[in-house]
């Protein structure tokens, strides 16, 4: 036997929803349901850098802070490809989209709760690079020791907790 567990009202909710044409049906549920903004950020190492390491920090307006490459998906953008495209237009290092391994955690949700970052990292070579910035979007970009890192922004040294990086690691 088969136990109802809706109400009579719920169930005519329901079959009041289901008679509705599929794009209001669509329209609605999508005003019910939360929205996120996505965006792939990477973690940038010194592959030629002794222990502890190195990482590509960033200096933008209007932060006061250093923060990590990266930035909004494109409509429909596969994350590692935004992360690439990211890195090389902020740092002027490309990439290709396979050097790029999903951190892990991969996906960090904000406090906000709206808001989610989808993780890389790759190991650069700082010497065989040449950092590019446009000083408008980026104003600074250069390598830090992960033992010595400078103010971050408040997201970034979040972020980084997740990794066991930073002042803010747990």
């Amino acid at each position: 036997m088969i136990r109802r567990l809706r109400s009579h009202a719920t169930a005519t909710a329901y079959a009041l929803f289901y008679r509705l044409p599929q794009r209001v049906r669509l329209r609605l549920v999508r005003l019910a349901t939360p929205t996120y903004t996505v965006g792939a950020v990477t973690l940038v190492r010194d592959a030629g850098a002794p222990a502890p390491g190195r990482l590509l920090l960033l200096r933008q307006p209007p932060n006061r802070g250093w923060s990590l490459p990266g930035g909004l998906l494109g409509h429909r953008e596969r994350p590692a490809d935004g992360a690439r495209r990211e890195l090389y237009e902020e740092t002027g290092i490309l990439v290709d989209a396979e050097a790029l391994r999903p951190a892990i955690p991969n996906a960090i949700v904000h406090s906000d709760g709206r808001w989610v970052d989808l993780v890389f990292e790759v190991d650069v070579p700082a010497e065989s690079v040449t950092l590019s910035v446009d000083g408008a979007e980026v104003f600074e970009a250069a390598w830090h020791p992960l033992d010595d890192l400078p103010l971050l922004t408040k997201a970034t040294a979040r972020l980084l907790a997740h990794y066991g990086i930073g002042p803010a690691k747990s």
